[in-house]
């Protein structure tokens, strides 16, 4: 055993202190359950052999019908108390194990034959349970007659204690890296910590790495009870690797896990066993449960009370590997991007089975690296918890170059297993380019493309102008390319050079490139007759101030980029007739002074038409009760809207036209497009049809409308203010009260803003906003009407005609 270090004595004078404190606060049968298993016990050695194979315990997840077992007690040469090693293979709580399925062995014996054990796992066995029996006589008798008598039991125990080891070997794994982060590099515990906690699926105490870095591993390290928090596996092994979630802290008290055993929040405690060990108690034996830490083919006892060897003498009970088919875990690969083969401390992150990290279940592991041009190599790896994921063992060779291939492999226990492929990079001597040789101007910043061999291994660019260097602000993109901030607000004009620094690479890559001065340069002016707003064209247009057409004076109204043009919009303060249908020079004012000349061809009157007639046709079949809607300017969503359209002076309209509908705030758009919907009367008149189902079930409120031409539109036009409607299916009102209000029925009832009996709206009663109910209470009517302000259209009334109100 290793020498306990400062921490562990720490731990354990504070649980001796715990314990002396028990009896004040708990019952003794408390007390005894909750004792963690830290009490080291004897040892023993164990290997398989499957065909022709033979594996360490440590490395073995699940045995199999036909695996060959040696066991022996690892005992030291002046061991004085006598153990009988006894094994017994377990097939159901209803099955007594036959006694050909259990084996002695006197561990003080000097022949192998005597001190050994050598059993093949029968077919039908599902668990292999262990015992360690002070020799008395006919020991091994009463062994047998109980694990024969109560079978269901041990079957029970063992699954319980098989899961609890591997709990522990989880938080053994966590506190001996938190360990040796303190006595090497402490500082670091702030970033290891919670990467051990997400691999091994452990709570992290947060307040702990607040304190100073003295104390922050102690801090980790006490209360192992509270340790646990979100595990990835339930009762069985099979659900560990597949993914099966628990939450062990929040269980307070003992709860099911999956209908086999029960645990504390301290994972090492499995208070079902000492129930069930406490029926077998006898004059002669107690009955240990121990945790079996398996470490190549050594296993490692932990008990949690001190063995007797007084009458009652104590059993030590240890649970073996499962016997069921191999389950491997579904690893994941958790990279978002590829990554630098060259970087130093490269990791392979993983995720999905902290089994990985706290046993040898998987073994042999390595990548094997594919390059572009077909060569390979197997990678050994090794699982690293405080690095959550896999670790090269050796450094990559310095040939890899471009995008390499990456897959897991290895063994978990005697069968091959595969996890995720990576992607990989590694810099080559070709260097970076790109495209913005001749596009870079001062005054602003640019973002430039480059593109080379391992964005991935980037590490840092720098941009140097004459004398000054700067580091400068980049990402990387999922195209192999990085994207580069340059500040050259400002910069003057001339040459600049970037260098790229990447992992793997002697040096780095230079590229030079040259920045502009660059004035605006003005292209072209779109404008069409009659319009008060136009397009412009060119390059650095942030630059112009307003520009002068006829008699309109134009100001700036969004500035946008396609490629290496920018288009400006501008548009004329106050009102007026717009341009005039002739050609003519419009002024440029720049900034800092500056005017230029730009010759300008008014395009044709963009297409336009004004609303002139329409009608609303119900779509379906009305609801029990009536609900009819007032005014002309509104569309209920239960009828289908034709109107008709003539087309404004100059413009003449063609059969490819089409019409955009759309809501005010322009969230929901639909197009009606030659055909059934929409046809000429003549060359000045259309006429549509257009169902207000298109826009979605959430549209209402104002609508408009405009003439699509190809790429020219019209401008927005009001077309009609869209309303849902709720559906009434009934009105209950009391016959034996004249003024008593009534209740409506119906769906939809939201949709109404206020229920009044007159047709001025007095005495309404208001609708709360966000009603969900089905039935509302209204007033009772006068004339067999309710009048209905709804909330899409305030304005209008809806009068719904009740029937005679029943009683």
């Amino acid at each position: 055993m290793q020498p306990r270090t400062r921490l562990d004595r720490l731990w354990q004078s504070a649980a001796s202190l715990a314990l002396l404190l028990a009896p004040a606060t708990l019952s003794p049968s408390h007390a005894a359950d909750t004792a963690p298993f830290d009490l080291p016990g004897p040892g023993m050695r164990i290997t398989v052999t499957r065909g022709a194979r033979t594996l360490p315990i440590g490395e073995v997840p699940g045995l199999a019908t036909g695996d060959l077992l040696h066991m022996g007690a690892d005992l030291p040469d002046d061991q004085r108390a006598r153990f009988l090693l006894v094994s017994a293979f377990l097939q159901g709580a209803t099955n007594p194990p036959a006694k050909s399925w259990i084996r002695v062995a006197e561990t003080w014996k000097r022949k192998d034959k005597d001190r050994l054990l050598a059993v093949t796992v029968p077919k039908g066995a599902r668990q292999l349970v262990l015992f360690l029996v002070p020799d008395t006589g006919g020991a091994s008798d009463t062994i047998i007659d109980n694990v024969r008598g109560r079978p269901g039991e041990f079957v029970r125990a063992t699954q319980d204690l098989n899961q609890a080891s591997l709990d522990r070997s989880r938080l053994d794994a966590f506190m001996a890296a938190i360990q040796a982060q303190e006595n090497s590099y402490p500082e670091y515990l702030k970033t290891v910590a919670p990467v051990l906690a997400r691999s091994l699926s452990m709570k992290l105490n947060e307040d702990c790495l607040a304190k100073v870095i003295e104390l922050q591993a102690a801090c980790l390290l006490e209360n192992r009870e509270s340790l646990v928090l979100g595990d990835v596996h339930g009762s069985s092994l099979a659900e560990t690797l597949t993914g099966a979630t628990t939450d062990l802290a929040l269980q307070l008290s003992a709860t099911p896990e999956a209908g086999f055993g029960y645990y504390t929040p301290y994972i090492g405690v499995v208070r079902d066993i000492a129930r069930v060990f406490g029926a077998f108690s006898n004059p002669q034996f107690n009955y240990l449960p121990t945790l079996s830490l398996r470490q190549g083919a050594g296993v490692s006892l932990l008990l949690n009370a001190a063995p007797s060897f007084k009458t009652p003498k104590s059993v030590l009970v240890a649970a073996m590997p499962a016997i069921d088919a191999s389950s491997p875990p579904r690893l994941r690969n958790t990279a978002e991007q590829p990554i630098c083969a060259m970087r130093p401390g490269i990791v392979l992150p993983v995720d999905g089975a902290p089994l990985i990290y706290s046993t040898a279940y998987a073994h042999t592991m390595a990548v094997r690296l594919t390059t572009a041009d077909g060569r390979t190599m197997e990678l050994p790896v090794q699982a690293r918890a405080d690095r959550g994921g896999y670790v090269p063992k050796q450094a990559l060779p310095t040939w890899l170059s471009g995008t390499i291939k990456a897959h897991l492999h290895g063994a978990w226990g005697f069968d091959p297993f595969d996890g995720p492929d990576f992607t990989l990079q590694a810099p080559d001597n070709k260097g970076w380019s790109s495209q913005a040789a001749t596009t870079l101007v001062t005054g602003r910043d640019n973002v430039v493309t480059l593109t080379g061999a391992a964005p991935a291994c980037v590490h840092g660019v720098t941009m140097r102008r004459g004398a000054s260097a700067e580091p400068v602000a980049w990402t990387m993109r999922g195209d192999g390319a990085i994207d580069v901030t340059l500040p050259l607000k400002a910069a003057k004009p001339g040459e600049l050079t970037l260098e790229v620094r990447q992992f793997g690479a002697t040096g780095p890559s230079t590229l030079t490139l040259r920045a502009y001065e660059q004035a605006s340069r003005l292209d072209r002016l779109d404008i069409h007759a009659g319009d008060r707003w136009g397009i412009l064209s060119g390059q650095r247009l942030d630059q112009v101030a307003a520009v002068e057409f006829g008699d309109m004076r134009l100001k700036p109204d969004g500035l946008s980029r396609d490629g290496e043009v920018d288009r400006l919009r501008i548009a004329a303060e106050g009102m007026g007739s717009g341009a005039a249908a002739s050609s003519g020079t419009a002024r440029i004012l720049l900034t800092q002074g500056r005017t230029a000349s730009l010759p300008v061809t008014i395009a044709p009157p963009r297409p336009n038409a004004s609303l002139l007639n329409m009608s609303v046709t119900p779509k379906q079949a009305p609801a029990a009760i009536l609900l009819e809607v007032q005014g002309k300017d509104v569309l209920p969503d239960t009828a289908r809207l034709v109107f008709s359209m003539k087309a404004a002076p100059g413009t003449q309209l063609l059969p490819s036209d089409g019409i955009e509908i759309a809501t005010g705030d322009g969230l929901a758009t639909t197009r009606l497009a030659a055909g059934p919907d929409l046809r000429l009367q003549g060359p000045e008149i259309m006429v549509g049809s257009f169902d207000p189902a298109s826009l979605g079930p959430s549209a209402f409120g104002p609508l408009r409308f405009r003439i699509v031409r190809g790429a020219e539109t019209g401008d927005w036009q009001p077309l009609v203010t869209l309303a849902r409607l709720p559906r009434l299916e009934a009105l209950d009102c009391p016959a034996d009260a004249a003024d008593a209000g009534c209740n409506l029925r119906g769906q939809g009832l939201f949709l109404i803003a206020a229920v009044a009996p007159t047709p001025a709206l007095e005495r309404s009663i208001a609708v709360p906003a966000g009603f969900t109910g089905a039935t509302l209470g209204v007033p009772k009517p006068e004339d067999g009407r309710l009048y209905l302000r709804l909330r899409d259209a305030p304005d209008a009334v809806a009068v719904a005609s009740v029937a005679r109100p029943r009683s």
